[in-house]
């Protein structure tokens, strides 16, 4: 029960590093896309508008930077080649700077005074190193040639400040391009290098001990100075033109102005079918636009593979899972696993039926989608319910819960718990558990057992809690189980979360919580 007491009770920290706990940043993805948002000062109050996919590939689109206000440039996979592309916002288009077929292209930016542009070419030989690619002459030259550069940015024409890979670490180093001249001046160090608007630094973000650290360092001084704590292990951040942080994680970006905050606050919050796990951020100099990189949504990706399979696209469907992908009975009765084996059987299955699956009801809760799905098969209609599991744009779990009985009271039950719940009826609560009664994390991890310990639980719950409410955003009903989507109301803090209630007989006798 201590994860869904961690949902249930109000945090005095703020909702931005409750959510944040919730996912880890992640420093490669597959199947990565480039977005593009307007920013919006409205009455002092910045807004994200206009949500755009503007790399729409099916391979990896990531690091993006602005070459100028109009222009974004990310790196751009296309069969096998990670190439530099170019995105003009006016026009909606895009092109290719580079085609490089000895190597791939990445971590783009405009080398300042100059049509140029700079980025760490990987060769099929191995060798990594920075090179400057220039717009007009098509042509290449190494920029550093000694030093396996990760990251970089330009401090002014001639000086580069980049986090350079040193066995199992990076460290920031100076480089002057003018006497050729490399300087370590700071050892372990993350990925996200910026210039500090209407400053003379650059912040980098230091790994030095176990709380990781954001730090401005002056590259021709070399003195350094610390900023702030992170307050989880964030690897990517960006300037605003006001001096405000901002960092993107999970579906938030957040935010922090050192001069006039005393901790992180929610700029803006995605929807559960907008986006999942934002891991790149960036914003134009003018501060009209804000580039960030994200997997799709799980529910594109779901419904990716309702189209496939409603359409007979066996590779199409497969190409939906992953390699290791598992499938079983809800809420773990493995039934098989592999890509291989579910291609095999599915190959079989649209050889002999005629089938179709509709959608009725869909819940998205951070990488999982709970679909309930009506199939029709060689004309019969049966109904189930179908929880995936998405990661790095695969879905890597699948579990059916198939509508076997009709249980009428099912709805009811599970009504008065709610209604009890809302009232802070501690007895009416309890009254709709039977005595045996488990509480889970989907799909096993018991964390309550027994109408004991739930009574004690609640009891002190429902006294601290005065604003305690449950909203039902959504609900699906099949034979025995009622699964909803809620969104809870405590001591001013305000989280969703998904519930899955199993009733034996009238009483709720199991739960499992996703959030």
């Amino acid at each position: 029960m201590k994860r869904y007491t961690q949902i249930l009770y109000s945090m005095k920290k703020l909702y931005v590093l409750l959510f944040l706990i919730a996912f880890n940043s992640v420093s490669a993805q597959s199947n990565t896309e480039v977005y593009l948002l307007d920013i919006e000062n409205n009455n002092e109050k910045i807004e994200l508008v206009n949500l755009k996919n503007i790399s729409n590939n099916k391979g990896y689109d990531n690091q993006p930077s602005f070459y100028d206000d109009n222009t974004i440039i990310f790196s751009s996979t296309r069969e096998g080649q990670t190439d530099i592309a170019q995105y003009n916002i006016e026009e909606g288009n895009i092109s290719y700077i580079t085609n490089t077929t000895s190597g791939s292209e990445y971590s783009p930016l405009k080398i300042p005074g100059k049509e140029a542009i700079s980025a760490i070419r990987l060769d099929t030989t191995g060798l990594q190193r920075l090179y400057q690619y220039d717009s007009k002459k098509q042509k290449s030259s190494v920029l550093l040639e000694d030093l396996k550069v990760g990251y970089h940015v330009w401090y002014n024409e001639h000086i580069i400040i980049s986090s350079v890979l040193v066995d199992n670490r990076m460290d920031l180093v100076v480089s002057n391009l003018k006497d050729k001249t490399n300087h370590t001046l700071h050892k372990n160090v993350g990925r996200s290098l910026h210039k500090i608007p209407n400053t003379d630094v650059v912040s980098f973000i230091s790994k030095e001990k176990d709380t990781w650290v954001i730090k401005s360092i002056h590259p021709i001084s070399g003195a350094i100075q610390e900023i702030k704590p992170v307050p989880l292990k964030i690897e990517d951040m960006f300037w605003l033109n006001d001096g405000t942080m901002i960092v993107g994680l999970g579906k938030i970006i957040a935010k922090f102005n050192p001069k006039n905050d005393k901790d992180w606050s929610v700029l803006h919050r995605f929807t559960q079918d907008e986006i999942n796990e934002i891991s790149r951020i960036a914003v134009s100099k003018d501060g009209n636009h804000l580039a960030i990189v994200s997997e799709e949504s799980p529910a594109i990706i779901v419904q990716k593979q309702v189209d496939t399979f409603n359409k007979a696209d066996l590779d199409g469907f497969a190409s939906c899972y992953s390699k290791n992908v598992v499938v079983c009975n809800f809420p773990s009765d493995t039934l098989y696993t592999g890509n291989e084996t579910l291609k095999s059987n599915y190959k079989r299955f649209l050889a002999n039926n005629q089938s179709k699956v509709t959608v009725t009801k869909r819940i998205v809760m951070g990488n999982k989608v709970i679909d309930q799905e009506n199939a029709v098969v060689n004309g019969k209609q049966k109904q189930q319910v179908a929880i995936y599991e998405v990661k790095n744009g695969k879905i890597i779990s699948m579990s059916f819960i198939p509508h076997n009985e009709d249980h009428p009271e099912a709805e009811k039950i599970v009504q008065e718990q709610l209604e009890a719940y809302n009232a802070r009826n501690i007895d009416d609560f309890v009254n709709t558990f039977s005595d045996t009664v488990k509480a889970y994390d989907y799909p096993t991890k018991l964390n309550m057992d027994g109408k004991e310990q739930l009574q004690k639980i609640f009891s002190g719950f429902f006294s601290q809690t005065p604003d305690l409410h449950c909203e039902i955003k959504n609900r699906i009903v099949i034979g025995n189980m009622v699964i909803d989507e809620e969104f809870v109301t405590a001591n001013g803090d305000n989280f969703s979360a998904v519930a899955l209630y199993k009733i034996n007989g009238d009483k709720i006798d199991k739960m499992y919580f996703i959030r």
